[in-house]
């Protein structure tokens, strides 16, 4: 069966297959400046680049979607460059397709730095100090001079385990920021997101489905999960959430990254993803393979000369040995990240294409045993 979104909408979503073990779906999402299979995972890029990676290694690996951070962006380089520029896209030299996050997470993460208000958020600049003021309506403006394809709401996200006051306000605020966000609406050839915040309270997360649902959105995101709960209470919210989104619009799980939870998530009917992981383990010298992680710091890698994982194509795994990434990590050569980078991309890429081709032959549930599988067989 084809669903598809109202023909005005910037974005086309269609759904081309379900799986009959589960809720996982196979789509086809169409935005602006390119269409992207789903379910997608979507590589961070926060201040305009993906950490260690090159937009040309990117394409390689085939990502069609990639995600910036309106608030950092708005910090540094500024409105004044990215207009010089035409927006994001020339910017950063990115040919395909952008989601901007709106700050809502800063919302969260710089606590100490910001104050809540009916009206907005007043953030301290982490960088210089400088004190402005982020409204619904000025985290779109700016977005839409980003000019990427799917635009977030600005919501607040605070921590999934937080008392159930302040989830209250945190659902109240994002429900009235989303109809501000929609009236200051301006480009047509722009996607626009809603959130859906209630933390761990699944009565919470019910009302606020039914509000945002009925907001003209071209799409959905979960809200406030990753902040806070392990994957053990994230599952089983993300599970009773998604059935609450529009069923002919992409969900999207933000945040939200570690191949498990991916997996999880996709079963429950989530379509889309974004996760800093991959780049920030690959720092760290952790490395994906497919049967767990494996930490290439490790003195039992000295004089190991297995490639990373012996089941992946990628340029690393084809031309560098593990001894050789373990000594460049130690000798902190820049190189470690980025080579750890492209193989950890490489890997999520992988994993989505196996999502998929397992969603089209209804073997989802054989997918997630052979990761959880893998869990065991961790090296680090």
């Amino acid at each position: 069966m084809v669903d598809e979104v109202l023909s005005n909408s910037p974005l086309k979503f269609q759904v081309l297959h379900e799986d009959t073990g589960s809720r996982a779906r196979l789509g086809s999402l169409k935005l602006t400046h390119f269409e992207v299979p789903t379910p997608v995972f979507m590589p961070v890029g926060t201040q305009a680049t993906v950490k260690g990676v090159r937009v040309e290694d990117l394409h390689a690996m085939g990502y069609g979607l990639i995600l910036s951070n309106t608030y950092h962006l708005y910090l540094r380089p500024g409105e004044d460059v990215i207009r010089l520029h035409n927006g994001l896209h020339e910017f950063m030299n990115w040919d395909r397709a952008l989601l901007t996050d709106s700050g809502g997470y800063q919302v969260y993460s710089l606590g100490k730095l910001r104050k809540l208000t009916n009206k907005g958020v007043t953030f301290q600049s982490h960088i210089d100090g400088t004190r402005f003021e982020f409204t619904p309506e000025e985290a779109l403006r700016f977005q839409e001079v980003l000019g990427s394809d799917i635009a977030m709401q600005l919501d607040v996200c605070p921590p999934s385990t937080a008392h159930k006051k302040d989830l209250e306000r945190a659902v109240d605020l994002t429900t009235q920021w989303a109809r501000r966000t929609l009236e200051a609406r301006t480009r047509s050839d722009q996607a626009v997101f809603g959130i859906l915040q209630g933390g761990l309270d699944r009565d919470l997360r019910a009302r606020h489905a039914e509000v945002m649902r009925q907001l003209p959105f071209d799409g959905f995101a979960i809200g406030g999960l990753s902040v806070g709960e392990g994957p053990q209470q994230m599952w089983p919210m993300v599970d009773f959430t998604a059935p609450l989104m529009p069923r002919e619009k992409p969900r999207y799980l933000m945040g939200v990254g570690m191949p498990l939870d991916i997996i999880h998530a996709v079963l429950a009917g989530v379509d889309m993803f974004d996760c800093v992981a991959p780049t920030r383990v690959a720092r760290n010298g952790w490395l994906h393979t497919r049967r767990g992680i494996i930490s290439i710091k490790k003195a039992r890698f000295r004089m190991d000369n297995r490639p990373p994982d012996p089941e992946c194509q990628c340029p690393v795994c084809q031309n560098y040995s593990r001894a050789y990434l373990r000594h460049i990590y130690m000798a902190g050569e820049i190189m470690a990240s980025v080579l750890n980078s492209i193989h950890n991309l490489y890997f999520y890429a992988r994993l989505m294409r196996e999502i998929r081709e397992a969603i089209r032959a209804n073997a989802t549930t054989e997918l997630l045993d052979a990761y959880a599988d893998s869990r065991s067989h961790l090296e680090d």
